[in-house]
């Protein structure tokens, strides 16, 4: 098959590592892969960079040029930065800036259109990942209202990995239910991706009109995603919807010699080491830092005996020290077989969210044999199997979490039993293979159900010409 995938970027976590590991996996068993993007980090010949439109009129070259000819005297000239920018992001392009200042998504990207034109050639299937891209320069990278011109052009998938698509502006609504009947009077526009202004109103319902002229295959990693798209203005588009579950690289993330891992880490071996992962782990809105905290900080003054260390990974800071231990802040590191290691040197797996689909980071530690202490929302409790992988505790509750999370460090056979079954469980229900081939299965079906489909349409238009040409 000829598979393209799209998505925002080639690099990251979430929907990111989830495109970048099937479109791997794709090549690895012979199919032709590629992967467009907004931005690209990779030198994958096979990642392509969505054009920008960056010179797509006349007005917009000189707006550009000008601007760079003052890059020189930025540092030097005071206003010059100030200047280059006001050109490059105001000037050049007034509709998108115009949409901003006023609250619209920025959906002014035409090269979305030429999908189907890029150097690789016709795909058999598209696959579509995050559409969004609030944190990119222009806003974003893809035009949604192509999602209707190619769900009829080619077979087309969409995998949601958060809830922006069914809202006004939101990657998750936390708790808001106006994206059922239509959002405005927004409670909270800096959610990201944020806005300026209250335009969920009108976000909202250029969508539900764009989804009106789509048929396309959605794909969900929970049930808790799916049943929101059934509830939404998303639903009409759905030509067929599955649930496939973001599946993890066993051979990568994996049991190991605790001692290794901790030697490798330079953690004391006689520690109780806690471990939370996430991008911006203690910035992230949608995470829960605060209660992973205040958790870690009341397991350290009850646990007597072992020093308790809580490492938070995907986001760097000062080491804080606690009554009995500390709590150590580690950047992001891109080398999934480094991040394994923390895994493989933790006795427990800390996960808090205020809103979270299928977090990948709680999938990889079941496949390291941790067992997981985590928030039961969203997505998480079809990830943790509450009693036998882990517990799960009630949104918020830091005292609740600490208290599992000392459950577990005082049992040593009962944090082993549940990390063995937490490896059995990934392996059967989340292993990456699986998911691959859940995806290769339904594109097959996808694709055939199309060409029989042309096949229909073509024959119905040869025998209209036949009926017309005919005398009586």
């Amino acid at each position: 098959m000829r598979i393209l995938q799209v998505n925002t970027a080639d690099a990251g976590g979430g929907a990111a590592a989830v495109a970048w590991q099937l479109f791997q996996e794709y090549r690895r068993r012979g199919h032709r892969s590629w992967l467009a993007v907004g931005s690209k980090t990779s030198d994958d010949t096979d990642v392509i960079t969505i054009p920008s439109d960056d010179v797509s009129t006349k007005w917009a070259q000189w707006c550009l040029a000008i601007g760079n000819l003052l890059t020189p005297f930025i540092g030097s000239v005071r206003g010059a930065w100030r200047l280059r920018q006001l050109l490059h992001n105001r000037i050049a392009y007034p509709k998108r800036w115009l949409d901003f200042s006023l609250g619209r998504e920025n959906f002014d990207f035409p090269a979305a259109r030429r999908l189907l034109a890029l150097p690789m050639g016709r795909p058999d299937i598209v696959h579509c990942h995050n559409l969004h891209g609030g944190w990119l320069p222009a806003g974003g990278f893809f035009d949604l209202r192509a999602l209707s011109w190619l769900s009829r052009q080619a077979p087309t998938v969409l995998t949601l990995h958060d809830t922006w698509l069914l809202s006004g502006h939101c990657a998750y609504t936390l708790g808001c239910e106006r994206w059922k009947i239509g959002c405005g009077n927004c409670p909270d526009l800096t959610i990201y991706p944020a806005i300026p202004r209250d335009a969920t109103a009108h976000n909202w319902r250029r969508k539900r009109n764009i989804y009106e002229q789509c048929a396309l295959h959605i794909a969900t990693p929970s049930r808790w995603l799916m049943d929101r798209v059934r509830e939404s203005m998303l639903a009409p588009a759905v030509a067929e919807g599955r649930v496939i579950p973001y599946g993890v690289d066993t051979s990568i993330f994996c049991p190991a010699r605790q001692e290794e891992a901790r030697t490798g880490l330079e953690l004391p071996q006689e520690a109780k080491v806690l471990l939370f992962v996430a991008h911006g782990a203690r910035s992230n809105r949608f995470k829960d830092y605060a209660t992973v905290r205040t958790a870690a900080v009341q397991v350290s003054e009850r646990f007597q005996g072992q020093k308790v260390i809580l490492l938070v990974v995907g986001e760097g800071g000062p080491t804080e020290q606690l009554a009995n231990g500390e709590i150590r802040c580690i950047p992001y590191d891109a080398d999934r077989r480094t991040i394994a290691r923390y895994y493989q040197a933790a006795d427990v797996y800390v996960h808090a969210a205020r809103a979270d689909n299928f977090p990948n980071a709680v999938l990889e530690a079941l496949a390291c044999g941790v067992p997981v202490v985590a928030t039961a929302v969203d997505g998480i409790p079809e990830q943790v199997d509450d009693g036998h992988t882990g517990f799960l505790v009630p949104g918020g509750d830091a005292a609740g979490m600490a208290s599992r999370i000392l459950q577990l460090l005082s049992d040593d056979v009962l944090r082993r039993h549940m990390g063995a079954q937490a490896v059995e469980v990934a392996r059967r229900r989340f292993d990456l293979r699986q998911q691959v081939q859940a995806y290769l299965d339904w594109y097959q079906e996808i694709i055939s159900r199309w060409s029989g489909q042309r096949d229909l349409e073509r024959n119905a238009m040869e025998n209209r010409h036949t009926l017309r040409g005919m005398t009586i």
